[in-house]
């Protein structure tokens, strides 16, 4: 059942009482900040920002990280001045996680933007209080109204870091420009296996210069070093203020952890001391949850529905924990070495999908249905495999689920992924597919957000998809970086209206490149 969408008066009347979740506390009136003069030395600090992320209309999560031991205050308003703001008291920013926090706000008014309010006080002394950093962020719409939000994925990818003089990560400067609702960031948040040098020769001769930390300097192994390289993409301005404006809807791919990882995986890899993928997995999955602003815990499901109004709702898939070893993939009966999205996963994303009142329904995958990605010479990362026959290996889940969203009469299904380093846009269709027992949909590809460039793959006839657009000019040569401008991002835009879903690929500097409008289906 969806939640209730909040009036501006019962949430008021609710942020009186407690918040649930993560960080839970009270809330109680206050008028504007503390009048506290407070040498700036003495003054903790936030080192990494703030950042607000999955809102729905139960809430959102708020996240920030102090420099010693504090208490997060997080306030909250519908105005601008903070005219009658509400304040939580949130969790304590001790050692053990590294002095970050996280707290959940209850349910929030419809249709509103909400201005937040950060400050960490000090443990030892609460009279020593922090610069505030203020974010705001648009709540869930409570009818039709136009939703718009923006998509990619790959971040500090093949050596690529923060280039200060080069404007640091400026896709995410762009992607804020168009400020929308959300950013949905499709995975390989970060790049743990990718060390960076402090000097990346370039083409022309000139020299990318990265902004080096202990913790990529190496491979990561250790927690400290997994948060590590997350806390290092918001050394990045532009980052920082997108993040506190634009929340946050993350989900993981291999290179949090590893690249192309499964469960089980030994490492045969020089530079880790630690082989055991499980083990490394394990501190990268706390690590992904205390340094993003999503909801849960390590223990949770990375996999998740989120519901945004009452046009778009969002299913986040998690392509990694559940999934067999890369294999040839033509195994032709379904098994435990077939399996990528998981069975619980796979009829949890079933039902969910029937149940969904949604006008279009978003699957967020971190790897794309029918290009070819490859794992070494014989064996397949993806669902893919290069056979364009009946669907064999991971692809007889697809086949699954498309074909009970063709029994069920599931409308209005669209694909957004990631991962291959270029954009693209593939529309599926039974008419070219040697498997047709699915509706046609599209699947719409996009970054590096600030990586290495790399493509295009080659497309698997299996489920019959066509290229309608890609990024990448003509004589494209592979591995060219930011400094090249060859970095993407995607743009959805709902209209509340007549309800129709328009796709924009942009390129890092914000222009568009390529557009497509689709008329929902309402029958």
């Amino acid at each position: 059942m969806p939640s209730p969408i909040l009036s501006r008066r019962t949430f008021n009347r609710l942020l009186l009482g407690s918040a649930a979740g993560v960080g839970a506390g009270c809330w109680s009136a206050r008028r504007g900040a503390p009048a506290i003069v407070t040498p700036e030395h003495a003054r903790p600090k936030l080192p990494s920002g703030i950042a607000a992320g999955d809102v729905t209309a139960d809430g959102a999560v708020i996240w920030s990280r102090c420099d010693r031991p504090a208490h997060m205050l997080v306030e909250v308003a519908t105005t601008e001045s903070f005219r009658a703001a509400r304040t939580l008291r949130g969790p304590l920013a001790g050692p053990e996680n590294e002095f970050i926090t996280k707290l959940a706000l209850p349910a929030l008014p419809a249709g509103e933007r909400c201005f937040y309010r950060v400050v960490f006080e000090d443990l030892g002394d609460r009279h020593l209080r922090s610069e505030p950093l203020t974010g705001s962020f648009q709540t869930v719409p409570g009818g039709p109204r136009d939703v718009r939000f923006v998509w990619s994925g790959d971040t500090a990818g093949q050596g690529w870091g923060i280039d200060p003089v080069r404007g640091g990560m400026r896709t995410y400067e762009a992607m804020r420009r168009l400020q929308p609702d959300f950013f949905i960031h499709s995975g390989d948040t970060i790049y743990a296996d990718g060390p960076l040098a402090a000097e990346v020769p370039l083409r022309d001769g000139t020299l990318w210069r990265n902004l080096v930390t202990p913790a990529k300097s190496k491979v990561a192994e250790s927690l400290a070093e997994f948060r590590g390289a997350h806390l290092y993409n918001l050394l990045a301005e532009a980052v920082r203020r997108s993040a506190a404006e634009v929340p946050f809807f993350a989900q993981w791919d291999d290179h949090e952890v590893v690249n192309n990882w499964y469960p089980g995986e030994i490492l045969d890899d020089a530079r880790y001391t630690e082989k055991n993928v499980d083990t490394l997995v394990a501190r990268a999955r706390r690590a992904f949850f205390d340094c993003l602003p999503i909801r849960g815990q390590a223990t949770d499901t990375i996999y998740r529905t989120l519901s945004y109004g009452p046009n778009v709702e969002l299913f986040f898939l998690d392509l990694r924990t559940c999934r067999a070893a890369n294999s040839p993939n033509v195994q032709p009966v379904a098994g435990a070495d077939t399996a990528f999205l998981g069975r619980e996963q796979l009829d949890a994303l079933k039902r969910r999908l029937i149940a969904s009142p949604a006008t279009w329904k978003i699957i967020c995958s971190d790897m794309p249905l029918g290009l070819i990605v490859r794992d070494g010479p014989r064996d397949f990362e993806a669902v893919a495999n290069a056979d364009d026959g009946p669907p064999l290996g991971r692809e007889l889940e697809i086949a699954d689920l498309l074909r009970t969203l063709q029994q069920r009469r599931v409308r209005n299904l669209v694909w957004l992924t990631a991962d291959v380093h270029y954009a693209a846009s593939h529309h599926y269709s039974p008419d070219r597919a040697r498997f047709q027992d699915f509706d046609p949909f599209w699947e719409f590809v996009s970054g590096p957000l600030h990586a290495g460039t790399f493509g295009p793959n080659a497309l698997d006839r299996t489920f019959g998809p066509e290229v309608r657009f890609t990024s990448l000019p003509a004589g494209f040569k592979s591995g060219v970086g930011p400094a090249d401008g060859l970095q993407f991002f995607g743009a959805v835009h709902v209209d509340g209206r007549t309800r129709a879903l328009t796709v924009t690929h942009h390129n890092a500097a914000g222009e568009k490149l390529w557009s497509t409008t689709l008329a929902p289906d309402v029958a």
